[in-house]
């Protein structure tokens, strides 16, 4: 049986004594880092730990829910199977997690706070990358739809059923705003992130309307660094891209060309990490440079100040901005919209359709505790319910389900 749900803390209620101490040579966080210590609450109250802030706290949350594991077999931009260094949503995640630690380091903001955030950005995440969003975004477009973005948020305030008193992680209204809020304020209501947020406003609003913490725009950024980087990693070994049409390129055609001509005989996968290691550099340093002059125009005296900015605190120049825009677009040419890529990605959003209608139509295809809960609800609680159970799968599980429910082999080559 369920314990009773605690009371719920008031803004600041939760302050954290476990005595932590700055190192010799660390220096303080600044005045607009947000502050661990009092954090603006849990939904749910819990004693205080001894030995972690509140921060790292959610962290540890994060790493041992079970929608965190799962990200080992779910696709970045090519599926498991197809290769063993390939990133994974699980690798890619962990990488955003190190660049938002370097970055907040040198900000002066709180570093488990950004890593907390860079670790649950993607927890949301369906099978197949966003092959597997589009699909289940179109099943779901008379039932709200599907964002993954809001699937985090459902899954660390919902869907996580771990602890006696309560459902979902229980994370502090920092970690919370920076999940809801990464990529800047949500000005539109009908946002599929706004609505799912929302139903925390009871408790302690959100403030969709401006931005959130330094915090969480160095995880949004660190997440830009990072899959624009390892695409092109990822993209090199598998033959989609070569380093003569990456030679053309803004920001990467430099690099490729300084390498190339610091050793035109480097084996292939020592250049390929060297250009990589440098656009990485390049970036973060660029943020990092951007952000103090901004910070510094500013003048923030609290991590409210950054909220209430009118616009981004943390951010690239413009010239890079330009620079990674033109990227992408040649990213999503070269890459993600690659023949080779795209025949597989189709293929993966029909066995996300079909499973999606299968388990819509046939409850008996449920598990037995998913099965019991579906059979109460209406049917948009239905629907939505079988586009939970959908998206919490790994590509290996979903691939397993199709074979079990339609005795036929998901070919996904």
């Amino acid at each position: 049986m369920r314990q009773p749900m605690p009371t719920r803390l008031k803004p600041g209620a939760e302050v954290a004594d476990y005595g932590q101490k700055l190192r010799p040579g660390e220096r303080a966080p600044a005045p607009y880092a947000a502050s661990a210590v009092p954090t603006r609450g849990r939904l749910h109250a819990e004693p205080n730990c001894t030995t972690r802030s509140p921060f790292q706290r959610d962290r540890d949350r994060v790493l041992h829910s079970s929608a965190f594991r799962r990200l080992a077999y779910k696709t970045q931009v090519f599926l498991p199977h197809e290769g063993d260094h390939y990133r994974t949503r699980l690798t890619h995640t962990l990488e955003v997690a190190q660049i938002a630690r370097t970055i907040a380091r040198q900000l002066r903001l709180d570093e488990d706070l950004a890593e907390t955030i860079a670790l649950a950005h993607d927890l949301g995440h369906s099978p197949f990358g966003h092959a597997g969003e589009r699909a289940l975004d179109k099943a779901m477009s008379d039932f709200g739809g599907f964002d993954h973005n809001a699937q985090s948020v459902r899954v660390v305030t919902k869907l996580e059923r771990k602890y006696l008193a309560f459902d979902g992680l229980n994370l502090t209204w920092e970690t919370l705003e920076g999940l809801v809020k990464h990529n800047g304020p949500l000005v539109k209501p009908g946002s599929p992130v706004a609505k799912v947020a929302r139903h925390l406003d009871d408790w302690c609003s959100l403030a969709l309307d401006k931005w959130a913490s330094a915090e969480a725009q160095v995880a949004s950024l660190a997440d830009d660094i990072a899959y624009l980087s390892h695409d092109i990693d990822d993209g090199l070994r598998a033959g989609l891209i070569s380093l003569d049409a990456l030679s053309e390129t803004p920001l990467v055609g430099r690099i490729v060309r300084e390498v190339v001509n610091l050793d035109r005989d480097a084996e292939t996968g020592r250049s390929i990490y060297e250009i990589t290691r440098r656009m990485i550099t390049v970036m973060v340093a660029d943020v990092i440079e951007e952000s103090r002059r901004r910070l510094a125009a500013l003048a923030p005296a609290s991590d409210n100040d950054v909220r209430a900015a009118g616009g981004a605190t943390v951010a690239f120049s413009e010239h890079m901005t330009g620079d990674l825009a033109r990227l992408r677009r040649f990213l999503f040419k070269s890459v993600y919209h690659h023949r080779k890529v795209l025949d597989v990605m189709e293929r993966a959003e029909q066995i996300v359709r079909e499973l999606f209608a299968r388990y819509n139509a046939d409850p008996a295809s449920l598990p037995e505790d998913w099965r019991e809960a579906f059979l109460t609800l209406d049917p948009h609680g239905r629907a939505r319910l079988a586009c939970d159970f959908l998206a919490g799968q790994t590509d290996r599980y979903a691939i397993a389900e199709y074979r079990r429910l339609f005795d036929a082999t998901a070919e996904l080559r």
